[in-house]
């Protein structure tokens, strides 16, 4: 049967993945050679081994700077002995870092000054020597790089992976576009049976048969009876992200989460399923409205759902499965669905008190027209300014102890010292303040570059008004949808409209950089130019899904449409199951990118095949 076959053809597609990944590391991963005078540790992951050698008589201290450490000092790496008299060149062996350039220099113990300065990027498992050495002057020193063994390819698993999927694809393509011909039509009819090969050919892979929910999250208005499968198909492959890179993303640095300014692959998913969510929020609550809904009935759905949302994040980021009771002095409060069920209230709320029951019929000729799907709901505009304003007061205005008024660095080694520990500012006091340390994230990803030593949540409380802010921007396009449906030039028009002016905001907001902006984009302050960048981002995607999906139906949404279809029950236990088999295993090289990259894209893929086999089933997790 046609759902048994698709179920091997993604089980295929996982196993072909993890086979090729593992053949890259058998040809890219293999351990750093030695040079021949020294011994070097075993090396991890994007690091590689350094050899400082002396020719000078005087000590030197190696000091280091990474690229993406914005004013930053440098760091004391360590200290190389004199050459002796009359004797051979002193040499230490260092661990250097590879994911970003390094600034090295080197300073005279005696004349505490810079003796020379190398600019370098090195290589994963790559083993480097720098020379130091007296040029014909005693005062003059060079210092020089030498690469004694190459480094390996890091990224080829990454493009043997992507090669793969592509070429699944490609023959997924070539298949639909075969099947559809007359001499192939009329040779599966008369090799099957006819009511199946009517429903293969017919009909899209996976295409589903109406679904009348009124807790349906994403539902079209009831004219149209059926569901925008772009939204499912943005959300899923937001989810399918969001899984990938929580599983580790190959150990590669750009799946992580940036360390403070800036964005990563990592960075833009979340964002995204706040933006479909509130897009959701509109189609759904509309629906519900026309079908005559009471108010009071949506409302106490809104309350429960928020408080289910809420109450599941708590119990899925407070593991305690082999740790004994849990402690209620480590107890952390904000999370991932904790943030997204209180967005979900406000904007749910929002919508619910300002929506109609019936959308008003605007005449083309009012001068408002082309902007009435704004000018309408105007009290909700209001209060989501308001809303932000408060953000930027409290983030630029509030005092905070120690700390300058306004500050949005990472504290740490960040601003050459100054502020340790004022790291995030506002928000980080406002958390430590409400929540207490010991009840938010203890490891942010500001340790990693900037060496932080405070708390800070990245789902904390301020800036969760711009959360709703972004969920609000996903409602707008809702409100597109619905005002203009099926007028397909309007809404794609307006879509590109919408990520244009955000676009701009965005650009005035950073300067077109990464840290001389006046607000920069930061994931973890959930800064108001991250909403407006990562939303310009959304509404751009959301043509291209919806373009090509719903409108023109060059592709059906799989295999991202299924997890999107289930979205709550892949998050929540891809977060459970995590630590086990077949989501993870004891692997031979434990500091190979490619054997992480095959287990995490598995992994990944089994939840998507676990979403398509639920949908087949018709199982749906609705909250």
């Amino acid at each position: 049967m046609a759902p048994e076959r698709e179920y091997y053809r993604w089980t295929v597609c996982a196993v072909i993945v993890l086979l090729i990944a593992l053949c890259a590391a058998h040809m890219t991963d293999r351990p750093a050679s030695s040079h021949p005078h020294r011994k070097t540790s075993v090396l991890k992951m994007d690091e590689a081994s350094l050899s400082v050698i002396n020719e000078i008589e005087d000590d030197m201290m190696l000091y280091v700077l990474s690229d993406h450490c914005f004013q930053c000092l440098p760091q004391l790496l360590g200290i190389i002995p004199a050459r002796p008299a009359s004797g051979t060149p002193t040499m230490v062996g260092f661990v250097v870092d590879t994911q970003h350039a390094l600034t090295l220099q080197l300073n005279s113990t005696s004349a505490h000054s810079e003796q020379c300065k190398v600019h370098f990027h090195f290589g994963e498992q790559g083993n480097y020597s720098l020379w130091v050495k007296n040029l014909n002057e005693p005062s003059r020193v060079n210092c020089s790089m030498i690469i004694d063994s190459e480094p390996i390819n890091s990224y080829l698993p990454i493009l043997f992976a992507f090669l793969v999927f592509a070429f699944l694809a490609a023959l997924s393509a070539i298949w639909n576009t075969v099947k559809r011909l007359d001499v192939v039509t009329n040779l599966l009819l008369c090799l099957g049976s006819t009511v199946e090969t009517e429903r293969l050919i017919n009909s899209e892979l996976g295409t589903p048969n109406r679904l009348i929910d009124a807790s349906t999250e994403s539902i079209i208005p009831a004219t149209t009876g059926r569901r925008l499968r772009s939204l499912d198909t943005f959300r899923g492959l937001s989810l399918v992200i969001m899984v990938f890179v929580n599983y580790g993303g190959g150990g590669y640095w750009f799946f992580r989460h940036e360390s403070w300014n800036g964005l990563t692959v990592a960075d833009l998913v979340f964002p995204w399923f706040v933006f479909i969510m509130g897009t959701s929020v509109g189609l759904s609550l509309s629906g519900s409205l026309r079908r005559g809904v009471k108010h009071t009935h949506l409302l106490w759905r809104i309350f429960w759902r928020s408080f289910q949302l809420f109450l599941i994040g708590v119990i899925i980021i407070n593991p305690n499965y082999c740790s004994g009771p849990l402690s209620w002095d480590s107890f952390r409060i904000p999370g991932v669905l904790q943030r997204l069920g209180f967005t979900y209230l406000v904007v749910a709320v929002l919508d619910l008190v300002v929506s109609r029951d019936r959308l008003n019929n605007i005449l083309s000729s009012e001068t408002w027209y082309s902007v009435h799907d704004v000018c309408l709901y105007w009290p909700a505009w209001v209060f989501v300014i308001a809303l932000e304003t408060i953000w930027l007061c409290l983030t630029f205005l509030l005092p905070v102890p120690a700390c300058p008024t306004g500050y949005l660095g990472p504290g740490g080694i960040g601003d050459f010292g100054q502020y340790q520990n004022c790291t995030g500012g506002a928000a980080g006091y406002i958390d430590r303040w409400l929540l207490r340390d010991n009840h938010i994230y203890q490891t942010p990803s500001s340790r990693v570059v900037y060496q932080t030593m405070m708390p800070f949540d990245p789902e904390g409380v301020l800036g969760t008004i711009n959360s709703i802010l972004m969920a609000f921007l996903g409602l707008q396009a809702g409100k597109i949808l619905l005002h203009y449906r099926d007028q397909h030039r309007q809404i794609i028009t307006r879509f590109l409209i919408w990520g244009f002016i955000l676009g701009i905001i965005s650009a005035a907001l950073t300067k077109c950089s990464r840290n001389d902006g006046f607000i920069p984009v930061n994931k973890n302050l959930w800064s108001l130019s991250y909403v407006t960048t990562l939303s310009c981002f959304a509404f751009v995607a959301l043509v291209f899904f919806y373009y090509s999906v719903d409108v023109k139906k060059w592709w059906s949404g799989a295999p991202f449409f299924y997890p999107g279809m289930n979205s709550i029950l892949v998050y929540v236990g891809h977060e459970v199951f995590e630590e086990y088999f077949p989501f993870r295993w004891k692997m031979a090289n434990s500091q190979s990118h490619a054997e992480h990259l095959a287990q995490n894209l598995v992994a990944t893929s089994i939840w998507v095949i676990i979403a398509y086999l639920l949908y087949r089933k018709k199982i749906f997790w609705k909250i």
